[in-house]
């Protein structure tokens, strides 16, 4: 065990202990136009229930959305983000135990979300989008994930360029959390992201995957969120409507292969199937058997 997963990343109401292992963050979308899910969990009532099944099977961690970060998406007012958002976590702040994430890169909605009983911010453009975020994470005194995205969605899949991907995301993900603590956020509530599928093609994310040990060096929590991505779909010569079994099949895999390769968090869609992936990650990393 190394002295990473001794800490805990402190946060709001909440502290994320990695002492026992990685912890696994169950997606909630409450968006019309989700990659995968899109439409699903719009009313709240269901949305609730989905949540609560999530933690039930697993999930450490609640992420909830309500704009769509999929290629080409399109932007969604301030209004109808908060007006879809911020309901559901006040009901859930009330139900589970679990702590909240709200993935957003709005500072208000980020702020009304807080106050609503998010514990975690978690911004896809690390907080370069919306010049407020900063200082609305700071004084929020949530957890903060700072992910790399090259572009914005609506053109980040349309010929994805890198010199040297691993090196130039480290780079800029140690330029956000300097950034980030500049303006008073703890080190210690700092996750950060790599951006499978933001921004790159197959080749960037296998590298990204084969990299997290290179991650890890930074100093914070790294977290992987491969859910169902179309560098799966592509590898596989499938998608959802066709063959979502074998997506799922290929997600676990490179689930299992990024806790392997140290990942804290996994961000997913199917908690079940990450768990038991878990479960049995754990056991074999703490046999004593030998060949």
């Amino acid at each position: 065990m190394n002295d990473l997963t001794k800490k805990q990343t402190v946060i709001k109401r909440f502290a994320l202990d990695f002492s026992s292992g990685p912890l696994i963050m169950g997606i909630v979308n409450v968006t019309p136009d989700s990659f995968s899910d899109g439409g699903k969990f719009l009313d709240n009532e269901k949305a609730v229930e989905h949540a609560l099944r999530l933690e039930d099977e697993g999930a450490d961690i609640l992420d909830i959305g309500g704009e769509s970060s999929r290629p080409f998406a399109e932007a969604v007012s301030e209004e109808e983000e908060i007006r879809r958002v911020i309901p559901l976590i006040y009901e859930l702040s009330k139900r589970v135990s679990a702590p909240i994430s709200i993935d957003t890169i709005k500072s208000k909605v980020a702020k009304l979300a807080v106050e609503a009983g998010a514990s975690i911010i978690n911004d896809i453009s690390a907080m370069t989008i919306d010049p407020e975020m900063l200082s609305t994470a700071a004084s929020s005194n949530a957890a903060v994930i700072l992910m790399h995205m090259k572009g914005e969605p609506r053109t980040m899949q349309i010929d994805p360029f890198y010199d040297d991907v691993v090196s130039e995301i480290m780079a800029y993900l140690k330029t956000m959390m300097d950034s980030a603590e500049k303006v008073g956020i703890e080190k210690s509530s700092i996750i950060l992201d790599p951006g499978i599928g933001f921004g790159k093609d197959i080749s960037h994310n296998l590298a990204i995957i084969n990299a997290i040990p290179d991650f890890k060096t930074l100093g914070a929590p790294v977290l992987i969120g491969p859910s169902r991505k179309s560098f799966i779909q592509k590898i596989l010569g499938t998608d959802l409507k066709t063959g979502i079994e074998r997506v799922e099949a290929g997600t676990l895999a490179v689930v299992t292969s990024s806790l392997m390769n140290g990942a804290d968090i996994v961000r997913v869609h199917d908690v079940k199937a990450a768990k038991a992936a878990l479960e049995i990650i754990k056991a074999l990393k703490g046999s004593k058997c030998r060949p």
